[in-house]
């Protein structure tokens, strides 16, 4: 790696989160020769059953873990890595023990910037991440320093939380992913059992008119918004 190459770590709950916030920005990075290494926090699939049960979903975190691994080669990731904490059941693990493991990423990929969950999401296991993911980045003098601390929105989350229940996403740092929106969608057609049919959020159509009208904020055809969490120059 040169002096002035960036190494991206991306934070996620559950396997497609990482390419509905931040896939076309994921890319962007892959493309200027950046490691970009995406951790999934959460397995899937189970919180749709009653009860959890890892024995009979077997197959289908088997096959969600190959779409995370396709999607991720598509927009050019070095690793994604599935840890597997209960779908959308974090709240039943103590906070430490998810912010111990993303120290140890942190730890192993010393990356530059960091992306995770917004906290204002709908959704308890972003909540939770961004929760972990912040505490294990403070930055304390003997630790490795993240420069730059990102939240990303994810469609059907995100917006789904109502005024007044949680903090607003208020995006002030986006990022141009004009050339990079198609690898984007692609990476989410490996998905196919998480995407939903438009009109809701969580489409390939949803997603695509969300990048176009992030973009016109920043007067680009396409992008990817976010909060600045923290920003420091070394």
């Amino acid at each position: 790696m040169t002096s002035t190459e960036k190494t991206v770590l991306v934070v996620a709950a559950h396997p497609d989160d990482e390419i509905l916030g931040c896939g076309g920005t994921i890319a962007y990075h892959a493309r200027r020769k950046e490691a970009v290494h995406v951790v999934i926090l959460g397995e899937g699939v189970t919180s749709r059953d009653d009860h959890r049960d890892r024995d009979a979903n077997s197959e289908k975190l088997s096959t969600l873990g190959e779409a995370a691994q396709r999607a991720g080669a598509i927009l050019g990731v070095r690793s994604t890595t599935l840890h597997g904490f209960p779908d959308n059941r974090m709240d039943s693990i103590d906070l430490l023990d998810m912010v111990k493991i993303v120290e140890g990423f942190i730890e192993r990929f010393r990356p530059d910037i960091v992306y995770t969950h917004h906290r204002g999401d709908l959704n308890i296991d972003h909540r939770l991440v961004h929760d972990a993911v912040v505490t294990a980045c403070r930055p304390l003098p003997r630790n490795h320093q993240v420069t730059t601390l990102l939240f990303f929105e994810v469609a059907s989350s995100t917006e789904w939380q109502p005024p007044g229940s949680g903090v607003p996403f208020q995006p002030n740092w986006f990022v141009d992913i004009t050339d990079t929106l198609e690898l984007k969608l692609a990476a989410l057609k490996e998905y196919s059992s998480e995407m939903c049919p438009w009109p809701h959020a969580r489409s390939l159509e949803a997603v695509e008119h969300l990048a176009h009208w992030r973009g016109t904020s920043i007067g680009v055809a396409a992008a990817e918004a976010f909060m600045l969490g923290r920003n420091m120059m070394l």
